[in-house]
């Protein structure tokens, strides 16, 4: 248990027998009336984001969630497999938990997965992953970064924006967020 004052970005509270995971909140101390604390949560299973007003001092359910440095192995069907980094114990992720962050996943790859009483809630990637472009069209003499965009598919399949200058097998970082290129490495 713990009190509206010590809620923070990322915790995970048992409301309803339901999970959810704060997004934002703001402690308000109007001038006329009790202080309060005004949450945005997203619940963890559904991804379903609601506004939620507590009183100042009331005391919520936290749920303990078990947080792991893990490494992804392979995709086995619909399920993908993680290691723990320090156990080497093996786990079944579904897709549907994973959701859009397939589109980002190469092997060996680190992650963090949050568990709660033994199931996967979610996995969360880095902000920046690296993925070489598989396909994409040639580029131009004299296409420049600031000329435009052009489509190209990368190692996961997943088909991204970038610069025209751009040509197949070289290696991008890609947001895991917005699913934008975020530049080019260099090797």
């Amino acid at each position: 248990m713990a009190t509206t004052n010590d809620l923070k970005n990322g915790m995970v509270l048992k409301i309803d027998n339901q999970l959810w995971s704060v997004v934002e909140f703001q402690h308000v101390k109007p001038g006329k009336g009790p202080a309060f604390v005004r949450t945005k949560i997203k619940n963890v299973l559904t991804g379903k984001i609601v506004d939620k007003t507590f009183n100042a001092g009331v005391k919520v359910e936290t749920a303990t969630v078990d947080r792991r440095d893990m490494t992804y192995l392979y995709q086995d069907g619909d399920d993908y497999i993680f290691m723990d980094a320090t156990t080497y114990d093996q786990i079944l992720v579904s897709g549907a938990i994973l959701g859009d962050l397939t589109n980002y996943m190469v092997e060996n790859q680190s992650a963090v997965v949050s568990m709660h009483e033994g199931n996967v809630l979610f996995v969360d990637l880095p902000p920046t992953v690296v993925l070489e472009i598989t396909y994409t069209e040639p580029g131009l003499q004299g296409d420049r970064s600031n000329a435009g965009t052009k489509p190209a598919t990368v190692e996961t399949g997943y088909e991204i924006q970038v610069p025209l200058f751009l040509e197949q097998g070289t290696k991008v970082k890609v947001d895991t967020r917005t699913g934008e290129y975020a530049g080019r490495v260099n090797d």
